[in-house]
């Protein structure tokens, strides 16, 4: 026998979402998809659904939101640049994201976090400030 590449018809959306790694696990992905996070098509799914090639997904992940389009069909999970060919972002999806991304970064440009605790020394200065009640 000749080991041939099975094509899917329908792959189950949680499935989909676990092997394409928009999510590193597939009770995350069924966690997200229950939560309300992922669309097909416009409107709510469940994590059974079956997906086929050429539906619309909006996934909000953390603060990104992404709008793809389904181009391939995967049940195993793969290496990152095969799951990045199995779906198509759209432009302005892209766009949005970056946008995004880039007006966070420019917010916490100003907060530089300290790099180590305080010391005893500094924790007895800050609480001489009033800034931290003592007990």
């Amino acid at each position: 026998m000749k080991a041939e590449s099975v094509t899917h018809a329908a792959v189950r959306l949680d499935v989909w979402l676990w092997a394409i790694r928009f999510f590193r696990t597939r009770a995350l992905a069924k966690q997200a998809i229950e939560g309300g996070k992922v669309k097909v098509g416009g409107g709510p799914a469940k994590p059974a659904k079956m997906l086929h090639v050429g539906d619309r997904l909006e996934i909000t992940r953390g603060q990104d939101r992404y709008e793809i389009e389904v181009v391939a069909l995967s049940e195993q999970r793969g290496s990152a640049t095969i799951a990045q060919k199995c779906y198509r972002e759209s432009e302005t999806s892209r766009i949005a994201r970056e946008a995004a991304s880039e007006q966070r970064r420019l917010t916490m440009a100003g907060y530089a976090k300290p790099p180590t605790k305080p010391d005893k020394r500094a924790r007895r200065l800050i609480r001489a400030l009033g800034d931290i009640d003592a007990y």
